[in-house]
């Protein structure tokens, strides 16, 4: 439910920003905004608390942020405020940060192998993926998982591509199970 939340609120911002023209301007004030959200965490202890009214939070946030940032932004966090989606704004954020990338053909990939992969392998890897994908430049993110044994399981958006020891040793073990049963 909570993703299905940030990506209709994402989308919006994402649609606006769009037809205004500013969404490269709206992702770095996004970025300054979780800066300085990740530094004053009492401030969202503050946006969600119950027993804090609406009307007062709407205030909180005016004063936060009109004029300190786009009115696209502004106006977006008195929708959140209003709609009670305050705390969905880490995902809604990210949800528009990833179109954002989308957009200006920015793959995200996250790989994970057995034992850390050497600048050379890293580096091989990632033009695979840039000739395979279409993207013009990838986001790496590399993590070392020793139960894969070997291979690697690459992840780009929602498609994965697993080549791992582990996962074709547990698939020749379910399809012995199958011979055995049937």
């Amino acid at each position: 439910m909570a993703k299905l939340v940030s990506n209709v609120y994402g989308e919006a911002l994402f649609e606006t920003a769009t037809q205004k023209g500013n969404a490269d301007e709206i992702l770095e004030e996004i970025g300054k905004i979780e800066e300085i959200l990740a530094a004053n965490p009492d401030f969202e202890r503050l946006m969600e608390h119950p027993g804090i009214p609406k009307q007062e939070k709407l205030k909180i946030v005016k004063e936060a942020f009109d004029g300190k940032v786009s009115d696209e932004l502004s106006g977006f966090f008195n929708i959140l405020v209003e709609n009670e989606r305050y705390k969905d704004l880490d995902s809604i954020f990210g949800y528009y940060t990833d179109k954002m990338k989308e957009k200006n053909g920015i793959g995200v990939a996250y790989v994970t192998t057995p034992q850390e992969l050497s600048i050379e392998q890293q580096l091989a890897v990632q033009d695979k993926l840039l000739k395979t994908t279409g993207y013009k430049t990838m986001e790496m993110h590399y993590d070392v998982e020793k139960e894969l044994i070997g291979g690697m399981v690459v992840r780009i958006g929602d498609r994965v591509v697993d080549s791992s020891i582990r996962t074709k040793l547990n698939d020749l073990t379910r399809q012995l199970l199958e011979i055995r049963l049937g």
